[in-house]
């Protein structure tokens, strides 16, 4: 046997050796980045019987290994691809108030389910309702831990075993192979599909009504977008046809804003306060997509139906947490002054930002790479940034870019800047690497100059 193999340390006398190093990790994972290095020097030997290490040098690769790689799989990113709500980079950041709500609250007790006022139990989900209330003008709200369980619970609710009516150009998937049309069978609604894809009239919802018909649905197509021969029934012609009968209008509105965002360059697109006044019965919408909150499900709308759905057993299966709660009341509470929320609340930041802004955003980090990085050959450029998370999705908004040119070719810078150590996200266009400066925070810069000194100077 070859001798260099009496080199490679022990598992146990490597446990010590950094036990006493005192490093913040868990013996076991400190056991299974050991095991992965100590496997490579055995592979190495086995290839080369020749090759000349020590054992310090082992310990020395380990304690690297401890040092760049992160324990957590969860890990920050840098998003420099323009896409402001991007589903895969975790969608919407949070505000620094709610960031500091939920250190607040997760680091100790809190007041959840209980009332101070009277010493007994409370309900979790009052510490929002009134917020709720106040920005969309309904008379009561509900919040779940998604949009899809928010559908979910108002169709189990109101039709199961019975008739909900939709138009087929609203029978949308939302990501991920989830179907509203699985979701409605799901929940034990009976699905009535009427007119066509890109045409639904009034009299198709009128020719299906029946006794068995408790609800007709709309969705918004958040996702997708039918332009030229098209038509669809608003909310007040169907709320005019249900008048006085025992049917309820909902609507899945899907990224659903609370202010009008037509004013920062995007179409105008019907707010949650809008389907309400519109006659609505009961709204839903995502928190972590235009709201700029953490992940959940609102519902809001007539008080009898949504004490209906407070007694639903299935309420429970999807109750929020008291962080997502705490996030959340910190996100409306900008609400309250529309003009601090677009500034506060990063989604809307982002998205209200103008070209000018953009530009001088470049232009700073421009400058900065010139004096910090060599090598280095880079112009700035038009981009289109999106909104992402499934809204507004034929528009563009007009950003600039960095545009970088790679050592060797895009593919490998990109794939450098993803795999550091602060995982910046961009993307490739003309074989040059480009960094879209409306989703980039000005705290991130000098990271990001820090990896391109890496690459370009090594």
């Amino acid at each position: 046997m070859n001798n260099k193999y009496r080199k490679i340390p022990q598992i146990n006398d490597i446990i010590i050796y950094f036990d006493k190093k005192n490093y913040d990790f868990p013996r076991e994972y400190i056991k299974d980045i050991s095991n992965s290095i100590i496997s490579e020097f055995r592979n190495k030997l086995k290839l080369n019987p020749d090759i000349v290490f020590e054992t310090e040098d082992i310990f020395l690769e380990i304690e690297n290994a401890l040092k760049t790689k992160n324990i957590y799989s969860i890990e920050q990113t840098i998003n420099a691809t323009g896409i402001i709500l991007h589903t895969n980079l975790g969608r919407a950041p949070i505000s620094k108030r709610a960031v500091q709500r939920l250190i607040d609250v997760a680091s100790s007790y809190s007041n959840l389910e209980y009332n101070l006022e009277t010493g007994k139990r409370g309900s979790r989900y009052d510490h929002v309702i009134n917020l709720v209330k106040k920005i969309t003008g309904a008379e009561d709200a509900i919040i779940v831990n998604n949009n899809a369980a928010a559908v979910f619970l108002m169709l189990n609710t109101l039709s199961k075993g019975k008739e909900t009516i939709i138009s087929r150009g609203e029978l949308v998937e939302i990501g991920d192979s989830f179907r509203i049309s699985e979701i409605m069978e799901n929940s034990g609604a009976i699905l009535v599909e009427v007119g066509a894809t890109n045409r639904t009239h009034l009299y198709d919802y009128e020719n299906e009504i029946n006794d068995e018909t408790k609800v007709l649905m709309k969705v918004h197509k958040s996702n997708y977008k039918i332009i030229g021969f098209n038509e669809e029934v608003s909310a007040p012609e169907l709320s005019k046809l249900i008048s006085g009968k025992d049917i309820h209008i909902i609507e899945d509105l899907g990224s659903g804003s609370l202010i009008d965002l037509s004013q920062y360059g995007l179409s105008h697109e019907r707010t949650v306060k809008d389907c309400i006044q519109d006659g609505i019965d009961l709204v839903s919408f995502s928190c972590d997509k235009l709201l700029g909150g953490p992940q959940g499900g609102i519902i809001c709308g007539k008080k009898e139906l949504i004490q209906k759905i407070k007694k639903n057993q299935l309420l429970r299966a999807f109750r929020v947490c008291k962080l997502t709660l705490s996030a959340l009341e910190a996100t409306l509470i900008e609400y309250l002054d529309p003009k601090k929320a677009v500034e506060e609340i990063p989604t809307l930041n982002m998205i209200s930002q103008s070209l000018e802004n953009i530009e001088e955003k470049a232009l700073m980090f421009s400058k900065k790479i010139e004096k910090s990085v060599n090598n280095l050959n880079f112009e700035i450029v038009d981009s289109n940034s999106l909104v992402g998370g499934g809204a507004y999705p034929a528009e563009v908004l007009k950003s600039k870019a960095i545009a970088l040119e790679p050592k060797t070719n895009a593919d490998e810078l990109e794939e450098f800047l993803r795999l550091s150590k602060y995982h910046i996200i961009s993307s490739i266009e003309n074989e040059k690497v480009l960094l879209d400066f409306r989703t980039i925070f000005e705290n991130e810069y000098e990271k990001i100059i820090e990896i391109l000194k890496e690459y370009y100077e090594s």
